[in-house]
This record gives C-alpha cells, structure tokens and sequence, in this order.
C-alpha cells in the first residue's frame, strides 16, 4: 500500500544560500528501515524534479530515525538574489511530505 510521507514522518527544513536542508524523522523507529530503503537522494532529487539544479547529498542519523537531506542549487541562488516568492527552504520539507512510500500493515 502506497501512504503519503507525513502518515509516518515529519520534517524540519531550512536554508543556506543555495542549499536547502531537509531533515526526515520517523514517528516510530519501526518506520526507519522503510526510510532508508524509500527515501533515495535519487528518488528526492527526482521528486522535486527542475527546482533542484544541483545534487542531493542523504545522510543517515540512525539514533534519531532521521535522515537529512541537502539540496543543493535549489534555492534560485539563494534568500537575497532569488526572485522566488517565498525562496527559504522550509517550504521544501512541507512539499516532501506529499512524496508517497510503500508501507506495508
């Protein structure tokens, strides 16, 4: 069965320059081994498709049953030159909780 991210994780997120750093924790620990396998830099770069110029670099925080994520390039050159709306990264984490994983009950 496919869930929505946000059904088993929430996120902390901001920024630094061009680079947005998304932080994934796991509700349950039971949940970390899922994250590790569904959530790929590969597969995050993939979801947030052109607004992620750079590459995505994971780094696993078993302790925590986090992963962190950072995404680089994808701030539209960061807070003072960005023409975007709304260019800090916090937005970012929001938007990967609609990422779907499979879960299985």
């Amino acid at each position: 069965m496919k869930v929505p991210l946000w059904k088993i994780a929430h996120t902390r997120s901001g920024d630094k320059g061009d680079t947005s750093n998304i932080g994934v924790i796991v509700y349950d620990s039971k949940d970390y081994p899922l994250l590790l396998k569904e959530l790929t830099a590969e597969r995050v770069k993939a979801f947030f498709g052109e607004i992620v110029k750079g590459k995505v670099e994971r780094f696993e925080l078993p302790n925590l049953g986090a992963l962190n994520f950072l995404l680089h390039e994808a701030l539209g050159g960061g807070g003072t030159v960005s023409l975007r709306i709304d260019p800090q990264g916090k937005t970012l984490g929001a938007a990967l909780l609609k990422l779907e994983v499979h879960y299985n009950i």
